[in-house]
């Protein structure tokens, strides 16, 4: 009978396996890690295209979904509350979730696509700017539910 240690359960789980020559997967020449992989699985990049033009187009959405995310922001807080009111428009019950809604769907959709793209690209900043959009697709998406809750009531 032959008993294992925990030094030897514990060696053997540290080991890395090495990744697969032929893995699509490819971060400047870097070995992608687990949680790199798990990214690419569930975002469904199968390949990696890292080049310069990838990164200008990951950084124009990121651009393009930050503006329309702002943009549904100041519509429910700052135009529809303020600005019509204050042009006498002041019949705006029920306008905010009207409005909120399919915008908030639109800022969620572009930011997926966002992230997607930083993770085609092999964007070096890749972790930092998924951080960014997942706040923001968690304070967007609590906007929404917030307009459902409004609109239902």
């Amino acid at each position: 009978m032959k008993f294992i240690t925990i030094c030897a359960i514990i060696k053997s789980m540290s080991k890395v396996q090495e990744p697969q020559q032929n893995c699509p997967i490819n971060f400047g020449g870097l070995t992608p890690s687990a949680a790199d992989l798990a990214v690419c699985k569930l975002l469904r990049v199968s390949k990696v295209q890292g080049s310069a033009a990838q990164e200008e187009k990951a950084q124009r959405l990121f651009s393009i979904a930050m503006v329309i995310s702002g943009l549904r922001c100041i519509l429910s807080y700052v135009i529809v509350p303020f600005v019509l009111p204050a042009l006498g428009l002041g019949v705006t019950a029920g306008v905010g979730p009207a409005v909120g809604i399919p915008v908030g769907v639109v800022a969620l959709y572009f930011d997926v696509r966002g992230i997607r793209r930083f993770w085609i690209a092999g964007h070096k900043w890749r972790w930092q700017m998924s951080g960014i959009y997942v706040s923001v697709m968690i304070l967007v998406s609590y906007l929404v539910i917030g307009d459902f809750v409004q609109l239902f009531r």
